[in-house]
């Protein structure tokens, strides 16, 4: 098995480490490009390449100690049941005082990991990143499908924002409004330099989770993902927000999903690597991994 990080001295044990890595290669309801199953594999292999130098925090973010587990094997477990494995391997890690990064797999795995979060974490936002709004109640005849992901995740918290949000049918878009969802839709963060603070304000609660679907950045970006959108947000947008708010909220976890390798194209899978990367060093610099294993 691939580490994150790679096969050495920067992989110590899980006892030793304040963040895990939990690979959850899980595909079963994507409606176009397929092949995310095989995206923890292309992360973990492409985070072999990735500087351990972080020249914006200035740390070199593997000093935080970085564990990897082996990947969830959903053998013989129906799609309905994929949260009987899910939600005790986080709920796990969550009970140790560790920081869960999770790499998917397709977005279905999201609601499962929020179970978990939302059970240490009461009061939990989910900030979610896509280019889909995710709010139908079923897709498919499956109210588990990866298009109704964040439909499930609003009715385990209490609150939930979306960004870079640019595909949605007309019965989510009516939904939205109705219940006055905190969206930051594409085209508006294209054209306001404000949004960042806009939406950090938007978030009343101190604990934040983040679900980071890939096909929230443009395509031309990141077109290895079975739903791909042009128009989307580019890699500043995202690490900016994120530095952000790890510096002024406790991000208690994270899951990067809907990467759908392509052959010979490493950009995409080195991207979903850095971000990972980037979210540890964020967490480095903030402080939270000790104020969690306070708790």
């Amino acid at each position: 098995m691939i580490r994150y990080l790679g096969n050495n001295e920067f992989s110590p044990s899980y006892e030793e480490s304040k963040v895990v890595v939990l690979p959850i290669p899980y595909e079963a309801t994507v409606s176009y490009g397929k092949g995310t199953a095989l995206g923890p594999a292309a992360i973990l292999d492409a985070s072999t390449q990735v500087e351990l130098y972080d020249e914006q925090t200035g740390c070199e973010p593997y000093q935080i100690g970085v564990a990897t587990l082996p990947p969830l094997d959903f053998s013989g477990i129906s799609h309905e049941r994929i949260g009987d494995l899910i939600t005790p391997a986080v709920s796990k890690i969550l009970a140790d005082d560790k920081w869960p990064l999770l790499l998917g797999g397709e977005h279905s795995i999201t609601p499962p990991v929020v179970k978990a979060v939302q059970k240490k974490f009461p009061d939990v936002t989910v900030v979610q990143f896509d280019a889909h709004a995710d709010l139908r109640d079923s897709y498919e005849g499956s109210k588990m499908n990866h298009a109704c992901a964040m439909a499930r995740v609003r009715e385990i918290v209490k609150d939930a924002i979306q960004i870079g949000i640019r595909n949605l049918s007309e019965p989510e878009a009516k939904l939205a409004r109705e219940k006055k969802y905190k969206i930051f839709y594409a085209h508006q963060i294209h054209h306001d330099r404000g949004w960042i603070k806009k939406a950090l304000d938007s978030i009343k609660s101190e604990e934040v989770y983040i679900t980071f679907d890939l096909d929230g950045f443009d395509s031309s970006l990141m077109p290895a993902t079975g739903t791909p959108e042009p128009g989307g947000i580019g890699w500043y947008d995202a690490v900016d927000f994120m530095n952000e708010l790890f510096a002024k909220k406790t991000v208690v976890g994270m899951d990067i999903v809907e990467l759908a390798p392509i052959a010979n194209l490493h950009a995409c899978d080195f991207l979903a690597a850095k971000l990972g990367y980037k979210a540890i060093a964020y967490l480095n610099n903030s402080g939270i991994s000790e104020k969690l294993m306070d708790n």
